[in-house]
């Protein structure tokens, strides 16, 4: 049985405490959150303790943690619990910055502790049954990669000032889907993007609608898509030209029903958000890294995967500063 603290009791902190607790390898030990009221409430729900940060890391009986507070605390975390001779699962990204996200990978390499890097869209049934058909040569060569990836409402201004901005915060998630479909790095970035959904975004120093486009040492290309704002629901899809044909995932539903009239054809929105729209993929995300461990496997998604994505997301924003194609071997 693993046994696990939890480090942050937000909302992520929430779901992935629903996970260790239901998983039959795992069990919940300790939440840790600067909220010490939200700590407590979380740690008593799944008959766990409320403790610190520090102390969950030091406790020689807790075998893992799983890392669900602010991004700018990640790379400090995952070095003192490695340190600690912990096995660790982080919310993405790595690091606000690329320079201290490396740093990190340096001083991990070190420890020999696992690392798993939550990337939980690559545990999403269908982006994987997409990436193993495409594997598989099902649709022949791979060409050309088209990721949407649309929220339905922005977060508060508040939120956007301390997020490290789109690139890094959101779209993150694209980058790394991309790598995960296209089983390698790009080499260079091209990005372009705008704040016209809520004009404070843009006062703030960030963009809310932003297209990337990633050449391939190969000929290949990946076109990425996000906006703050799609108001009919979670737009998640992906789309795979190859030589041979096409590969889609569509996006999830409220529900499957259509209805067919001589007015046309209509059928239910996408789910509304990630919880919604991510749960299942969230859970295979814990059953993976229990079953790493228990296996003594490789984690199905480095620390290094965090560090290629966070490089990406740097090119993209520097990209969209200067205008111009970024070549990720100069980051």
């Amino acid at each position: 049985m693993l046994k696990v603290g939890l480090l942050g009791a937000g909302r992520i902190g929430q779901v992935h405490a629903v996970n260790i607790a239901g998983h039959p390898g795992s069990t919940l030990v300790s939440v840790s959150d600067v909220n010490a009221e939200a700590a407590q409430a979380l740690a008593a729900k799944y008959d766990a303790k409320a403790a610190s940060s520090e102390e969950i890391i030091a406790n020689p009986d807790i075998d893992a943690v799983l890392i669900a507070t602010s991004t700018d605390t990640h790379s400090d975390l995952i070095e003192k619990a490695t340190a600690a001779g912990k096995a660790v699962l982080c919310e993405k990204p790595v690091d606000l910055s690329l320079e201290r996200a490396k740093a990190c990978l340096a001083a991990v390499s070190k420890t020999g502790q696992p690392v798993m890097i939550g990337f939980n869209r690559r545990f999403d049934p269908n982006f994987g049954a997409l990436r193993s058909a495409a594997h598989a040569g099902e649709i022949g060569k791979a060409e050309l990669l088209s990721v949407t990836s649309f929220d339905p409402a922005p977060p508060p201004v508040s939120y956007i000032k301390v997020s490290g901005g789109l690139f890094r915060d959101m779209m993150i998630h694209d980058f790394d889907m991309a790598n995960f479909i296209m089983d390698s790095a790009p080499v260079s970035v091209r990005a372009v993007g705008s704040s016209i959904v809520d004009p404070a975004i843009g006062e703030a120093g960030d963009v809310d609608t932003a297209v990337v486009t990633l050449s391939y040492a190969d000929g290949r290309i990946a076109v990425i898509k996000n906006s703050r704002r799609a108001v009919y629901g979670y737009d998640q899809r992906v789309e795979l030209l190859g030589s041979e044909g096409l590969l889609s995932a569509a996006n999830m539903l409220e529900n499957t029903v259509s209805k067919s009239t001589v007015a046309g054809v209509s059928s239910a929105k996408p789910t509304y958000f990630f919880l919604e729209r991510y749960m299942p993929a969230y859970a295979a995300e814990w059953d993976a890294f229990v079953t790493a461990l228990a296996e003594g496997r490789p984690m199905p998604v480095t620390l290094e995967d965090g560090v290629a994505a966070l490089a990406m997301a740097e090119a993209a924003t520097k990209s969209a500063k200067m205008g111009e194609a970024v070549d990720l071997a100069t980051l």
